[in-house]
C-alpha cells in the first residue's frame, strides 16, 4: 500500500533568501503521510518514534508543488518501517517579466528521502 500527499508550497513557506523553503517540511508531510498509512493498516494515528535515514536532495521553493509518498517495508508486533520520498512534480519558472509562470516536469525531481519508524500500540490496533 501506498499513501500519496501533494502540497502546493505558498509564499509563506519560503525561509531563506530566494524563497528557498527549509527541508523540515518535507518531513512534516512524511509525518502525515506516515500517519495514514498506520490509520489504514491499523485504525489508529500511532506515534513516529523515529527518523533512520533523511537525505535532502533538491531544493524546494515557494510556488512548487510536492507530492510525498510513503510505504509501510516492515511491521513489527507495534512498530511500523516506513520509506518516504518527495518529490516535485510543478515548479514556478522564475520569469521575471511573468513571475506565475509554471510548468508541470516530465521528469519529477526528487527532493527528498526519509526512513523512519512508527509504533501502534497493540492494544489500539484494530
Amino acid at each position: 500500500m501506498e499513501v500519496m500527499i501533494r502540497v502546493r508550497m505558498g509564499m509563506e513557506d519560503g525561509h531563506y533568501a530566494g524563497n528557498l523553503v527549509d527541508g523540515a517540511h518535507m518531513l512534516k508531510f512524511f509525518g502525515d503521510v506516515a500517519t495514514e498509512l498506520l490509520i489504514r493498516n491499523d485504525g489508529d494515528e500511532g506515534l513516529f518514534r523515529a527518523y533512520s535515514d533523511v537525505e535532502f536532495l533538491a531544493p524546494v521553493y515557494a510556488g512548487d508543488y510536492i507530492e510525498a509518498v510513503g510505504r509501510i517495508v516492515k511491521k513489527g508486533n507495534s512498530s511500523r518501517t516506513m520509506e518516504f520520498e518527495a518529490r516535485k512534480v510543478i515548479q514556478l519558472t522564475q520569469n521575471k517579466d511573468q513571475p506565475s509562470q509554471a510548468h508541470v516536469l516530465d521528469d519529477p525531481i526528487v527532493v527528498c528521502r526519509a526512513k523512519g519508524t512508527c509504533i501502534v500500540p497493540i492494544a489500539f490496533q484494530q
